[in-house]
């Protein structure tokens, strides 16, 4: 009976991880391309995807044999979150501050005592990474080990905050456990900026920076971050900046506006995008945003 579980288990994981596959990268794939991705057997692998399209969760193209999803499977569970998801803000936000910025854009979400990548958007240059696929939606890391996930984690309240960073450190390996009052003192900082930056974790070497979503349920946190190399010439103050203002319009229905900034970043690449900066919001918004039920007031 527990071994009936664990498959059942198993293939749900596998099911998630197929179709968390597909992104602007890669809009379609092969069997193969499943197989090489996620280690699988490749009977198993093709006898999966048959019973996806077979579900109408993916199509299959007979001439090519590649599969890729269909709307059934963007728009499962959709009605029962928040508006900012159903209408597609969220995305639309994703999609500027990448065109804007070309940096790698992530939306982190708190699994258990792990932070985990809901869904990520590279950036235009690829991230040093000990893991050949880089970073990808769905990977978890530990809370206290990643920027980002020390930003949600500061918004649990602080005894159960307490409580869960002194799990954290007793199950953590020895090269990962961490001085108590230091990060105690890190995570309360987050807690009033509603920021953060800082290594990103997930093998890699790439830093963060992130600003939390407002008004989310209890115990629900989201945040979005621009990741990219510790060897960008990156402002991270500028970065920050963005963030809160995009999200603010976001959240809030306000027409983003822009304006001439200095650079978020240096490149090589031409990117005129790259010297544009949202405007800062007027004294009119600014009031406004202060008086949002449940919003953390940003200093």
């Amino acid at each position: 009976m527990v071994a009936n579980a664990s498959n059942k288990a198993k293939i749900a994981k596998r099911v998630i991880e197929v179709l968390e596959f597909f992104d602007e990268t890669h809009p379609q794939a092969t069997v193969m391309d499943i197989v090489r991705r996620f280690d699988r057997p490749q009977s198993s692998t093709s006898e999966l995807l048959s019973s996806l399209v077979e579900v109408g969760l993916l199509y299959k193209d007979p001439q090519s044999r590649s599969y890729s999803p269909t709307p059934r499977a963007a728009m499962l569970g959709c009605a029962a979150q928040p508006s900012v998801v159903r209408d597609g803000r969220l995305t639309g936000l994703i999609d500027r501050l990448s065109a804007q910025t070309g940096l790698g854009i992530g939306v982190f979400g708190m699994v258990s005592l792990k932070v985990q990548i809901y869904t990520w958007r590279e950036g235009q240059k690829p991230l040093r990474t000990a893991n050949s696929f880089a970073i990808s939606g769905g990977q978890k890391e530990h809370l206290c080990d990643s920027a980002a996930g020390q930003l949600l984690l500061s918004t649990i309240p602080p005894a159960r905050r307490e409580s869960m960073l002194r799990r954290l450190n007793a199950e953590a390996c020895d090269e990962r456990k961490f001085a108590f009052p230091e990060m105690a003192g890190k995570l309360q900082k987050c807690h009033i900026d509603g920021e953060v930056a800082g290594p990103i974790g997930f093998d890699t070497t790439a830093q963060v920076a992130a600003v939390l979503f407002p008004d989310q349920p209890a115990n629900q946190p989201l945040a979005i971050g621009f990741v990219y190399d510790a060897s960008e010439q990156v402002d991270v103050a500028a970065l920050l900046e963005t963030l809160h203002d995009a999200v603010t319009r976001c959240f809030y229905n306000q027409e983003a506006a822009f304006t001439v900034s200095q650079p978020l970043f240096e490149t090589g690449l031409p990117c005129a995008a790259t010297s544009r900066l949202p405007e800062r919001l007027p004294v009119s918004m600014m009031a406004h945003r202060s008086t949002m039920p449940g919003e953390r007031a940003y200093s």
